[in-house]
């Protein structure tokens, strides 16, 4: 749709020394003070006097603020001169107004643009601003929350704001993948405005593909969502890109010590117009800074680094007629070599390490929106897109090791007298993979009379895997017979192979439908809809037919109370649904798999939810909502040796049981502060009944369970040219396993050749536990902000200062030693960083704003 108030901006960020914040934030406080006043604003339709939910201010300041039910925003000014404000709406000419020293309450009258003869005005997308949050659904994030959240730091990135959202888990900085209300983290699907993406990570799912810069707005669904969509049984990510202006040319630069952003916006002919962004990171300063403080780094080669770019074009042909394209081509990559040669206590080692990776990825969307009646929206949308990564690693080790005198003593007829022994095991993982999809669908929404909509549309899916892996690896099994004869446990050590050669395909088909109703006020309101998911796979000399996923969704909303004091509103909602998904482990069957027609399954879940909203005077609003979920029918795999080759077992009655509730309370946009607190409680067990360990639990918490997350999320505004944005959380540890002492034992080390050698390893047991956990994350990211307006024009400075990980020297996630399994030396410590990188991260910069 077309985009109302759109401006001239330019944007450029330089680096700058790191000053002291507490010093910069006295002298702003001290040097810098403001006097200002609160003042309500109401905008209303100029004909008809009825306010205008969702209009859109901005104030003198460039800070924009939206309208509520009444048409009303209270928004702050300097109480010693006069400001113009600026307000726009959908299909309405904008709006000024001019707001005097003294008085506290305006009124802005807008009215419709262009002239309508026997038309009715049809209003086909969203209002901007309009938070799409709806209890038992899902919890929007709009571009300016998203500003503040997410462009921060070394990487930008959309996830990052969204895993600061209830019912999140905890997952770290370098994480794109967290659980979604105890759903494994692979579950969650993305789509970008309308069409879904099956990998949309950089870094193997380390960083998101979504820079906030590209995007509008960012939903996530994880409640009872629209049977519009599905393919995922745990939550729903859906991204809204940015759209160009119809009207102005628009310019956007961001330089900084770690990326580099350019935005242009090019209208074309008032109808529509063609948006550019690309990005360019270069980390080698960071990896060279934290070189000396972290071991790990040390060995990069080449610095982790992503280049991107995207397209965001529409055109409106007539008023009812209008075609958009997105489109977005990306790639990333590493490498790292390590050489070591090292002697202690007898044990001489030799290393030589090698890692490569590349990956890219690309796709291209158009769709066609038709207003055929002044009540029907049909829109049809098709596109593709590809996946490819390249994996390269090798390891070569040499090892001499001392034995012990007791293992020499017990074991001296096996080692014949040796001091020590030499071993050279070589691993190596070699993986080519390639992605390729194209899907297309139909949507159609027609009003019908008395508060009814009708919704139908049909979606297919094209998925295409291929995919080249050699591996070889070392693998260690009991030996039954040797273990026999002794009280020790004897182990056999041989080389394995692991290999890949896919060729499969899948076409996954979809049908929806589904009738909502409003009752005048909105005091009721309903949606029940029917979604069926089909999945045909196709190998390269076989295919597999599954039955279909009937799955059906009901909710129901009850406006309880509105207007009723400092209380603006109170809503329930109830929901219950069934939703599919594929488990992408899938895409490697083979014919030797043994899995015959309708065995195949998609994993399915049964989720229920009840939600209450409460929205206070002036701008808070607390959200509260409890689920169940039942999963069923998961699949699942294990690799299981067969000769010297691992293979996978494919399983699909897999089961979960998940509740708990979320929390939310927001502080809407205001002057001094706003931001939000979440909180979810989690309780998630899964249950695999075919699995082939025997010693895995029956009922178990998965490795990524959480019982506890919280999340602060702060912008403080003490005066007009300084803000603080903070984001702290706290999240309670994962399962970790009960380990016993680490003693030596046995091994037969089968060589290529055929001969034997018997060497001494050391282990420890390791059993699962309900009740172990690791200690508590405490992520805290904090940004101070220096502003610069100018009245009378468009133009804002901003310098600013973020430190990330700013807790990372406290330790407080203990977890278990490790130890080196050729000399049983346990390492000293029994705690980890805060997060994975053990130091924080300073981001500084310039930005200017046109």
């Amino acid at each position: 749709m077309e985009k109302i108030g759109n401006k001239n901006r330019v944007s450029q960020e330089v680096n700058v020394p790191i000053p002291c914040p507490t010093i910069l934030l006295l002298l702003v406080i001290g040097l810098i003070p403001l006097y200002a006043r609160d003042i309500e604003i109401t905008v209303e339709d100029a004909d008809l006097a009825l306010p205008l939910e969702g209009a859109r201010i901005r104030s003198w300041d460039g800070q924009e603020y939206t309208c509520d039910a009444e048409g009303k925003v209270r928004i702050w000014v300097p109480d010693d001169r006069q400001v113009v404000i600026q307000a726009t709406y959908p299909g309405y000419e904008n709006g000024r107004l001019l707001i005097p020293i003294r008085e506290s309450s305006f009124t802005l009258l807008l009215r419709l643009s262009g002239i309508l003869e026997n038309q009715e005005l049809v209003i086909e997308a969203p209002r901007p601003g309009v938070s799409e949050t709806r209890s038992g659904r899902s919890v929007a994030i709009s571009d300016r929350e998203l500003s503040r959240t997410a462009e921060i730091g070394i990487i930008e990135d959309v996830m990052t704001s969204i895993k600061l959202l209830p019912g999140v888990g905890y997952a770290g900085m370098f994480n794109a993948m967290p659980s979604i209300r105890g759903g494994t983290p692979g579950d969650l699907i993305a789509v970008l405005d309308g069409f879904y993406i099956e990998q949309p990570y950089h870094w193997g799912g380390g960083v998101s593909i979504f820079d906030p810069r590209m995007v509008q707005s960012a939903q996530l669904s994880h409640g009872v969502f629209s049977s519009r969509y599905g393919h995922t049984i745990s939550g729903l990510l859906e991204v809204t890109s940015k759209k160009p202006s119809s009207t102005e040319t628009e310019l956007e630069l961001g330089l900084s010590s770690s990326a580099a952003n350019l935005n242009l916006s090019v209208p074309l002919w008032g109808k529509g117009g063609v948006l550019v962004m690309g990005k360019l990171t270069y980390w080698d300063p960071f990896v060279w800074a934290v070189k000396p403080f972290v071991e790990e780094v040390r060995y990069i080669t080449t610095a982790p680094y992503i280049r991107s770019g995207a397209v965001s074009a529409n055109y409106r042909f007539t008023q009812d007629m209008e075609w958009t394209l997105n489109g977005f081509i990306g790639g990333d990559g590493m490498s790292a070599y390590y050489e070591n040669e090292s002697e202690a206590e007898g044990l001489v080692s030799k290393n030589d390490m090698r890692f490569s990776w590349d990956n890219k990825l690309g796709f291209l969307i158009t769709g066609i929106t038709l207003n055929p009646l002044p009540s029907m929206v049909l829109k049809a949308t098709a596109g593709g897109g590809f996946h490819s990564a390249d994996l390269d690693a090798e390891i070569q080790q040499e090892v001499r090791v001392p034995y012990s005198d007791t293992f020499k003593e017990e074991f001296k007829e096996f080692i014949k007298e040796a001091p020590y022994y030499t071993l050279s095991p070589a691993m190596g993982d070699r993986m080519t993979e390639l992605t390729i999809n194209y899907q297309g669908r139909v949507d159609m929404d027609l009003e019908l009379p008395k508060g009814f909509l009708l919704a139908a549309g049909v979606q297919e899916l094209y998925s295409q895997w291929i995919e080249e892996e050699q591996a070889h690896l070392w693998r260690e099994s009991l030996d039954t017979d040797k273990t026999h004869d002794r009280d020790t446990s004897w182990y056999t050590h041989y080389p394995v192979t692991f290999s890949n050669d896919v060729g499969n395909s899948g076409f996954f088909s979809s049908l929806y439908s589904l009738v909502e109703y409003t009752s005048p006020e909105r005091r009721f309101g309903a949606e029940l809809g029917l979604r069926l998911d089909h999945l045909y796979f196709v190998g390269r000399d076989f295919s597999i037919q599954t039955a279909p996923a009937l799955n059906p969704r009901l909710n129901l909303d009850f406006g309880i109370l509105k207007n009723r004091g400092f209380l603006d509103s109170l809503s329930l909602t109830v929901g219950t649904g069934l939703f599919s998904s594929m488990n992408t482990n899938l895409i490697y069957l083979d014919k030797d798999s043994g899995i015959d027609d309708f065995a195949m399954k998609q994993s399915r879940s049964w989720t229920s939810i009840v939600g209450t909203k409460l929205d206070f005077s002036p701008g808070y609003s607390v959200n509260i909502e409890a689920y169940i979920k039942r999963v069923f029918d998961r699949s699942y795999l294990s690799l299981v040796t067969r000769g010297n080759t691992l293979v996978s077992d494919y399983q699909f009655d897999g089961e979960g049981r998940i509740w708990g509730f979320d929390l939310m309370l927001q502080k809407l946009e205001a002057r001094y502060w706003d931001g939000w607190i979440s909180y979810s409680f989690n309780h998630a067990r899964y249950r695999n009944p075919s699995r082939s360990d025997p010693d895995e639990p029956d009922w178990f918490y998965p490795s990524f369970h959480r019982f506890h997350n919280l999340n602060i999320v702060l912008n403080i505004k003490p005066v007009q040219y300084f803000q603080i944005g903070i984001r702290f959380g706290v999240a309670s540890g994962a399962p970790k396993n009960v380990v016993g002492e680490v003693t030596s034992y046995p091994v037969s080390v089968l060589n290529a050749d055929g001969t034997e050698l018997v060497i001494e390893k050391w282990k420890r047991s390791s059993r699962y536990s309900d009740t172990e956990r690791d200690g508590f994350a405490l992520p805290l990211d904090i940004k101070f902000s220096f502003f610069r307006f100018n009245p009378g024009g468009k133009v804002q400075s901003e310098m600013y200062v973020a430190v990330e990980n700013t807790l990372a020297f406290l330790k407080t996630r203990q977890s278990n030693t490790t130890f080196n399994s050729y000399t049983g030396q346990e390492d000293e410590g029994s705690t980890t960083a805060s997060y994975q990188l053990p130091i924080p991260m300073i981001s500084v910069g310039f930005k200017w704003t046109y």
